[in-house]
Parts: C-alpha cells; structure tokens; sequence
C-alpha cells in the first residue's frame, strides 16, 4: 500500500539512516520535519529540495525537560504531523574488563538518546495523533538486530535497543487492544537495521584505530530494502503483522536470524497478553 502518512517527524535527521529516509519521504512527496542538533546540515537538506518539501528543526531530543514545550510548538506549527520516525541514537564501547575506562556520564546520555527521549517523545506528541482518528498515524522506532541478539562490545547499546523493542510490543498491544478502540488508527513500527555504513561507527575512536569503523551493509542497499518494506502490504513472517501491514522490518541480510531467535518469545507474548486480558486486565 502507499505510505499513508503526510507529514513525519524525523529524529537524528542530518546523517545516516535518518537523513537517507527523510529523503526516500521527500522523493515520495511527503512533507518531512526533519530534527537533529547540527543547524548547517538541517539547512543544507532544505536548501537542496525547498521549504514546501521540508522544514529544518534544530533540537537536542537528549533534552529530557525541553521535549514538552518543543512537542508543543511542533504539533502548533505542523498540524498534520501523522507520524513520528524516532531515529537519533548513538553507540559507545563498554568495556566492564577495564572499569577504569568506563563513563558513566556517557552511559547515562546513552540511554538518554536512545530510550529515554523515545519514550519522552511519544508520550508528548500521543495525544497529537490520536487525536487524528480516524486518519492513520504512526509511532516508527529505529531500534538494532542487537535489540534481539546483543553484542558484548556495546553493551549499553545493545541495551538501549533491547528496551526499544520491549517498549514496541508493549505500546503496540496497548494501543490495538480491545480497550483502545480511540487508538485502532495507530500503527506501531519497530525497523531493526543491521550493521550499516553511517556515522555510528567512524565516530567511535576504538573501532577507528582497529579498523572496524567501515562495516556494515551500504547505507543505499539498507534503505532502499527497508523503504520498500514500508510501503508494501505484503504479510511477513519474520514480524508480527496486523491489517497485512508489517509491524516489524528487518533486513534480509539478518531477517531469518531474528525471526528464529524471536519465534517462541513471540509466542509467549501473545499468549500472555491474551490471559490477563481474559482475567480482566486493561491492556
């Protein structure tokens, strides 16, 4: 099906995955607030394809206490905004062999990038999109394939990503569930990228000096896949589904790895949800 969203709201927009599929929307003509920190790629992004295609939002989403207010100017100034794409991120080695080598102020920001400005965002901007209904709207999370097999090298990471894709099943069941019928126009989608060649590796000085700071797949070669995966219809085994549309997108290069691993887990979840919500539990 065409993607059905209008108006989308891209975190970590200046580089890598963000930036690639902030312009994948604009090709397809959809409007994309693009969000990240450095204001000269912001403005270079709408300089090459023009303010009625895009607008250029300079924001740390790291501020945890700013969020509220922003949310507030966002869904002011941009009322069809119809789907968030939460994507900013880093990684950092964690080296628990070496304590003395550890930060943990760079632990804490961790987490603040990667979950906890997720959760932050979609709690302020929630009520924006329900309020849509019955139009479409949808929450995209950018998680990792370390969400579901975690590498010990960044563990905090791994982490970080493990509760995204916690936090995706939870909010998505919660807001298809027989007490939701307000929400049933939101749909929840969790992209599980592998290793891809962004900025994310360079910028870690360790990976650098041992020559690991290029792998990954072509940046091309994951969006062009993973673009597709959105705007198609077609059933995929290797996620859950709901309406035909694919609730979780992972590239072939790992897709039978994490379905495997994810199978019985998946399993599980359906069949606990659906107890409690038979011994009366909301959600």
């Amino acid at each position: 099906m065409p993607f059905p969203y209008k108006t989308v709201l891209i975190t970590g927009a200046t580089s890598g995955i963000g930036l690639a599929l902030a312009e994948k929307m604009i090709a397809s003509d959809i409007f994309v607030i693009a969000v990240g920190r450095r204001k000269d790629r912001l403005d270079a992004l709408v300089a090459k394809h023009g303010p009625g295609k895009v607008a250029g939002e300079v924001f740390d989403v790291s501020d945890l206490a700013a969020l509220g207010p922003w949310a507030s100017k966002i869904t002011t100034t941009y009322p069809t905004l119809d789907a968030l794409l939460l994507n900013a991120g880093f990684q950092r080695t964690l080296d628990f062999t070496t304590p003395s080598t550890i930060s943990l102020p760079a632990v804490t920001a961790e987490v603040a990038t990667n979950y906890l400005s997720p959760v932050h965002t979609i709690t302020h901007f929630l009520s924006h999109l329900l309020s849509l209904s019955p139009s479409p709207a949808a929450i995209l999370l950018v998680s990792s394939g370390l969400a579901v097999i975690p590498f010990p090298r960044c563990a905090n990471y791994s982490a970080t990503k493990s509760a995204i894709h916690s936090l995706a099943w939870s909010l998505r069941s919660q807001l298809a569930g027989p007490d939701a019928p307000h929400a049933h126009h939101m749909r929840v989608v969790e992209l599980l990228p592998p290793a891809v060649q962004t900025e994310l590796h360079p910028l870690q000085p360790d990976l650098v000096a041992a020559g690991q700071d290029k792998i990954g797949i072509p940046l091309a070669a994951y969006v062009d896949e993973t673009w597709a995966d959105l705007i198609s219809d077609d059933d995929d085994e290797a996620g859950g589904t709901r309406g035909g549309e694919r609730d979780e997108i992972a590239h072939t290069v790992h897709r039978e790895k994490l379905a495997g691993a994810e199978e019985k887990k998946r399993e599980g979840f359906r069949a606990f949800v659906a107890f409690m919500r038979k011994q009366g539990a909301k959600f």
